[in-house]
């Protein structure tokens, strides 16, 4: 039973029933189209003789040698009678008619022959010879349909899995690789039509390979950064507990540890944001305006820079830009670049919100008058601190992931007009609706 999931058995199915059709609807034409031409054939021979008999019995009765009413038994044998026949209340025009008799099938031709008295010359040729002819053709075309549309099954079966195969060389390259071995697919490999797909996969492994080369560096420095204030924390007990001190020591030591903690507690926060925004990959793209959202979320955003003595500027363009997004990751991105300029801009500073469409992208920047950046050193690596600010080192790593998801691309440069740093997220165009 054919399954109706199968594109291999689909094609095949619709390639046999295109094919059969067709066939069946060529040998219908050529079998009526022989059909036709042979019993025309006959037609006309009767036809040739009625004219040859009228024409020989007109020259007898007009030099009256001959009675035209007399029977025709010259001419008659069994496969062919000749007669006299009176059709009253008849068209006097040619006609023929076809009858079975014993098991035999003939042809009657009437053709007029007076007029006056209704009378036509009246041939009968047994046809079953032909009529036989006609059933043996039909029986080989049948008989060729069927040997062609076994054929075309055949060849439908080895074009289908012709068609098939590079889709299986896919499916094994895929099953082969896991984590520890990805490796791109060679489009050079693959039929033109597969083209499309084979690119697709490559960046699906290109995107793979950067989340676990990351997941692989976060957990890496999670450990290290996670076991250096433990370390920390133990020495400095251990040294505490060497003798017998005073209490003010005691109260010390357990605020350097409480302070190590609170470090430590930031950090796993910073990775457990890491996880929440991995399950925001999967949220549902929605339409949203993208203006609208970022006047809203700079709103939002004034209010933490008040609070620091320190102001949003907004220089958002166009007026409208539809587009389809997962807000969630846009909101990690924005907050990132915002917290990070207000954070390095000092104080009764500004930080800059600005948004403009090129011809590819939609192009966000948020610009600040800090103390600018490093552009020699990887700035979106995990835990990766720069300047005299705190923090667990993440944030733009963050940032970095949600915009991969989401299709976009982020950079950070130094300003050239003064000091600071400009944050940029570039969203392609082609997710405008």
């Amino acid at each position: 039973m054919f399954s109706k999931k199968s594109i291999r058995n689909s094609f095949i199915l619709q390639l046999v029933s295109a094919s059969a059709t067709l066939i069946v609807i060529f040998s219908i034409i050529l079998y009526n189209y022989i059909k036709i031409s042979i019993l025309e054939d006959v037609n006309q021979q009767l036809l040739k003789q009625a004219k040859s008999i009228a024409a020989s019995r007109t020259s007898a009765v007009e030099g009256k040698d001959f009675n035209i009413f007399d029977p025709l038994s010259s001419l008659n044998s069994q496969d062919f009678k000749v007669s006299v026949a009176i059709k009253v209340n008849k068209p006097f025009i040619q006609s023929y008619e076809y009858s079975e008799s014993d098991k035999k099938k003939y042809l009657t031709i009437f053709y007029p022959l007076d007029k006056k008295r209704s009378s036509f010359i009246s041939i009968t040729k047994n046809i079953s010879n032909t009529d036989e002819l006609l059933n043996k053709i039909l029986k080989n075309i049948l008989f060729i349909n069927l040997t062609a549309i076994f054929l075309i099954l055949f060849y439908a079966l080895f074009l289908s899995r012709m068609l098939i195969l590079p889709i299986r060389a896919l499916t094994n390259k895929l099953a082969n690789m896991n984590e520890n071995f990805l490796k791109k697919i060679d489009p050079k490999s693959l039929p033109d039509e597969f083209l499309p797909l084979g690119n697709s996969i490559n960046k699906l492994v290109e995107r793979i390979l950067i989340f676990v080369n990351s997941q692989k560096e976060l957990f890496i420095g999670t450990a290290h950064e996670l076991k250096t204030p433990l370390a920390v924390m133990k020495t400095k007990n251990d040294v505490t507990l060497l003798k017998t001190r005073e209490s003010e020591k005691y109260i010390e030591a357990l605020r350097n540890c409480n302070k190590s903690i609170d470090e430590m507690n930031k950090m796993i926060s910073s990775i457990l944001e890491i996880g929440r925004q991995e399950g925001a990959q999967f949220e549902q793209p929605v339409e949203i305006d993208l203006i609208d959202f970022l006047k809203e979320q700079s709103n939002n955003y004034k209010i933490l820079a008040h609070l620091e003595n320190k102001k949003i500027v907004e220089k958002i363009s166009p007026k409208s830009h539809k587009i389809v997004i997962q807000p969630t990751l846009l909101i990690h991105i924005l907050q990132n670049f915002v917290q990070n300029a207000i954070k390095f801009t000092p104080e009764f500073g500004s930080i800059t919100i600005k948004s403009y469409l090129t011809k590819d992208f939609f192009v966000i920047e948020v610009v600040d008058e800090g103390i600018g950046i490093d552009e020699t050193k990887d700035l979106f690596a995990p835990f990766k601190r720069y300047g005299t600010q705190s923090g667990a080192g993440l944030g733009l790593f963050l940032a970095k992931s949600a915009s991969d998801a989401i299709g976009a691309t982020i950079s950070l440069k130094n300003r050239t007009d003064r000091q600071g740093a400009i944050a940029t997220l570039m969203i392609p165009s082609s997710k405008k609706i």
